[in-house]
């Protein structure tokens, strides 16, 4: 219930936000080189990644300019493997969750392709229905690493805070999922009384955001009709950016690209 009438579409919009989830909904493969911009205590942390992914099952390969990760839905016990490229210098097999892997990070690794954006937008969509003509405006076309993009702005100016009760067995992470908002935030948000997602109590009162943020940004490739760039602010500025550079969708990508032993990993 707290993802209300957040981002409102008229028509001409709508029609390429609707192309756009359904574009999203067709991809088999991805590859991409990310470059993300997160704030994270108030500073902007700045990261890039090679990007390989299949979505079923869920396969994703990053490799972060050293350090390597490899995550197979169902596999591994649903431990992601590490190569740390450094201290402590071996393989792990840890939680998508664990302080590692989340630190500075708005996200977990299997949210690095679209399905988690597809997600949020798709449910405010839903949530908003024929009467969200208010807030979500196409603002002309914009050029991006020489593609054309659309220029989509969503503005909404009645973004705040809520308390929110926790119900019993409830993570940050599952309230996040259940209210379309970030997990990462609700960390921040709670940080005088909650030390990790993991670290809430049935009873206990907590502030969470009504809607995801109350501005995003979108350069929707006119072409692909996917978004090249995805900016996301809350009160404060700059919450989030990702840029979605050489951006191969439904490529061949073989399985054994998936596997430690694949030639040039060094797991």
């Amino acid at each position: 219930f707290f993802m209300v009438c957040a981002f409102r579409i008229h028509s001409p919009c709508k029609i390429i936000v609707d192309k756009m989830l359904t574009n999203i909904d067709s991809i088999k493969t991805m590859k991409f080189h990310l470059k993300a911009i997160e704030r994270c205590n108030g500073k902007l942390i700045f990261s890039e990644s090679q990007v390989k992914l299949k979505r079923f099952p869920l396969k994703i390969y990053l490799y972060l300019k050293g350090p390597e990760l490899l995550w197979i839905e169902g596999e591994n016990e649903n431990n992601v493997l590490v190569n740390p490229n450094g201290f402590p210098f071996m393989n792990m097999n840890i939680s998508c969750m664990n302080s590692f892997l989340r630190k500075n990070q708005h996200h977990t690794v299997k949210e690095v392709g679209y399905d988690y954006f597809r997600e949020i937008i798709g449910e405010t969509m839903k949530i908003t229905g024929n009467n969200s003509d208010t807030y979500f405006k196409c603002q002309g076309e914009v050029e991006w690493e020489k593609h054309a993009c659309h220029l989509i702005i969503a503005d909404y100016p009645g973004f705040t805070y809520k308390d929110y009760v926790v119900k019993k067995g409830e993570t940050l992470t599952t309230i996040a999922h259940w209210l379309h908002v970030n997990d990462y935030m609700l960390l921040e948000l709670n940080s005088a009384k909650v030390s990790y997602y993991d670290d809430v109590k049935e009873g206990q009162i907590i502030k969470v955001p009504n809607v995801y943020c109350n501005k995003i940004i979108l350069y929707v490739d006119k072409k692909l009709l996917l978004p090249r760039v995805i900016k996301v602010y809350d009160e404060k500025g700059l919450f989030e950016m990702y840029q979605y550079h050489d951006l191969l969708i439904n490529s061949k990508i073989a399985d054994e690209e998936f596997t430690k032993d694949y030639k040039g990993y060094e797991f």
